[in-house]
């Protein structure tokens, strides 16, 4: 079941599905594990998921025109203009839906150093899931 988690997260920081939220979320409510144990998978593998996206950035921008590359060019002119605007603290923000996993893939692309990329994007990441897993428990905990 923990891998079930960590394998969610890391698929919902990439292009493919994910439902992170809400696994962390029943796992809470289940009480079956350690709700700082959970987090930490949890934000395991959404670093992890990141981290996959910032590889990617290193080497995918030439074909960012191709029909399957993986972020729309909106997505990614999104994801530029807040660079743009906000430089490497944007990063902080990658736990956002739609402009999260592009961010990531264009502080590849813009060859972020990969230790501050690493430190952002974790404490944004655990911060969005401790949010998560405090929710899920006192919801569990009111209802259960």
């Amino acid at each position: 079941m923990l891998f079930a988690l960590f394998l969610s997260a890391l698929t919902s920081a990439t292009i493919l599905p994910g439902t992170s939220e809400a696994t962390l979320g029943a796992m809470v409510a289940a009480g079956d594990h350690a709700i700082w144990l959970l987090v930490a998978i949890a934000t395991l593998g959404n670093v992890l998921g990141s981290i996959i996206n910032w590889g990617l950035g290193l080497y995918i921008d030439r074909f960012k025109d191709r029909r399957w590359f993986p972020v729309s060019p909106d997505a990614l002119d999104r994801a530029s203009n807040w660079f743009g605007k906000y430089g490497l603290w944007s990063l902080l923000l990658a736990w956002l839906p739609i402009i999260g996993d592009p961010l990531t893939l264009f502080a590849g692309v813009m060859r972020v150093r990969f230790i501050p990329f690493l430190i952002l994007v974790t404490i944004g990441k655990a911060a969005r899931y401790a949010m998560i897993a405090g929710g899920a428990s006192a919801l569990a905990a009111m209802f259960g």
